[in-house]
């Protein structure tokens, strides 16, 4: 029988990629198994973002090329593949062949060519067309993880962050035709889907390469047209400065659309912004959290920081600690800054050391827990709605998320006693933490 295995490494998107080559593999007529040593094909979907990414990747490669048996097929796929194939294919003998990113639909046809003819050396297959996020082959753009399922809403970014190389690796913004889109929705709600978090490089450019204008609120609206009994929807990776008037009211009107902001605003200081070609404009990003906060007071704010930029001086770093202390989001996620050679950055060195990075890092990350901390505290005697997502037995405890939290990256809510896996549960929240809460059921009064 012909079977497969297959290792999805970094984001959600990548997620995405994966499971779509999986479906098009069983449309084919292969059977997943989760040990690669029963698995005829085995793809490795790697992540090139950064260097530890990319380290990450070329790790898991290695390591299923030194356990790789006669008669099976090793393919490199996803981010790192798509820019480093060469690199990829010189330094892990054993892979057969190097699939990129943007032609994931292309798995089928590769394993038939590896199948058919034996490749001495690896089979490039990296045709860089502008396809991708149309070419779909018909397959659902989701990944689902229990109750909850990520849906691609575009692929590819055409902003000019100096510090990214997301569009020399996904190339520049394609987006899902709305259609697709509204069928896959409807898919995942006759599938008792509970939450589906829309998910692109930059959600709030969708359909911008059509000539379409807010376009990412008029999907959301007939996204609950048609799925009706989906109730929470989760919009992730909004860009600053598109975050729009109508955005913000479409999110406040309707119930489905969780109350939950995700805009990276990357950093705070203006010369800072400028250098990594963000938006500088803090007058704005001030307006409109004021907006966002205006019309949805219980929205959970989240944001995503670089600290050691090249050229961050310690007042810049402080203007970063300042905003953050005034703004107080309620999730903060922070990086230290990467060097990524090709990207406009590059011609600023790396010129932080590693020791500076990580004092700030720290800085930074001890400022917000605080503010987390806070937060979540004021939480405690309210009733919130979780979403199960586990259940530990040793301590039963059932573990789950309220929609202040977006799956991997946000926190959990530690709930007391059993409970359904995948159904939302009401809890009163008795306990806080930093980042985590706890709680008990509760049950409403009809």
């Amino acid at each position: 029988m012909k079977t497969f295995f297959i290792a999805s490494l970094g984001c959600a998107k990548n997620t995405v990629d994966a499971e779509s080559m999986a479906q098009l593999l069983r449309r084919e007529g292969y059977r997943f198994v989760d040990d690669p040593a029963q698995a005829e094909v085995l793809i490795v979907n790697t992540c090139g973002f950064i260097a530890p990414a990319r380290e990450e990747s070329l790790a898991a490669l290695r390591e299923f090329a030194a356990q790789k048996r006669a008669g099976q097929f090793l393919i490199a796929a996803g981010c790192l593949t798509q820019r480093y194939g060469a690199e990829v294919a010189q330094q892990v003998p054993g892979v057969d062949a190097i699939l990129g990113t943007r032609r994931w639909m292309d798995i089928v046809a590769v394993v038939r060519r590896l199948r058919a003819t034996p490749h001495p050396q690896p089979l490039y297959h990296l045709p860089d067309t502008p396809t991708v996020g149309r070419d779909e082959q018909g397959v659902l753009r989701v990944a689902r993880q229990g109750g909850s399922a990520y849906l691609k809403i575009a692929d590819g970014c055409r902003r000019k962050c100096a510090f990214c190389a997301i569009p020399l690796i996904k190339g520049t913004l394609v987006s899902r035709p709305r259609a697709a889109i509204l069928a896959d929705v409807q898919a995942l709600q006759e599938a008792g889907v509970q939450e589906v978090i829309l998910i692109a490089q930059d959600t709030t450019d969708y359909g911008h390469d059509r000539g379409e204008r807010d376009s990412l609120a008029s999907l959301l609206e007939d996204i609950v047209a048609v799925a009706p009994d989906i109730p929470w929807i989760r919009v992730m990776y909004a860009f600053p400065g598109y975050v729009t008037d109508r955005l913000i009211e479409v999110m406040a009107t309707h119930p489905q659309i969780l109350p939950y902001l995700d805009m990276p605003l990357q950093h705070a200081d203006p010369a800072t912004l400028r250098r990594m070609q963000r938006p500088a404009n803090l007058d704005w990003v001030h307006r409109t959290l004021a907006k966002v906060r205006q019309a949805m007071p219980d929205v959970a704010l989240r944001t995503t920081f670089i600290v050691g930029y090249p050229g961050e001086t310690e007042a810049a770093f402080q203007t970063l600690l300042d905003f953050v202390a005034e703004i107080r989001f309620d999730r903060v996620g922070a990086f230290q800054f990467s060097y990524e050679p090709g990207t406009a950055s590059a011609r600023f060195g790396d010129p932080i050391p590693p020791e500076v990075k990580q004092e700030r890092w720290e800085r930074l990350m001890a400022l917000q827990q605080e503010i987390s901390l806070e937060r979540n505290q004021s939480l405690v005697g309210q009733v919130l709605d979780v979403l199960v997502e586990g259940y530990d037995e040793a301590h039963d405890i059932a573990i789950g998320r309220t929609y202040r939290d977006a799956p991997e990256i946000d926190g959990l809510v530690l709930v007391e006693g059993t409970a359904q896996v995948g159904a939302l549960v009401p809890v009163r929240i008795g306990g806080a933490m930093p980042y985590d809460l706890t709680g008990v059921p509760v049950v409403r009064k009809a």
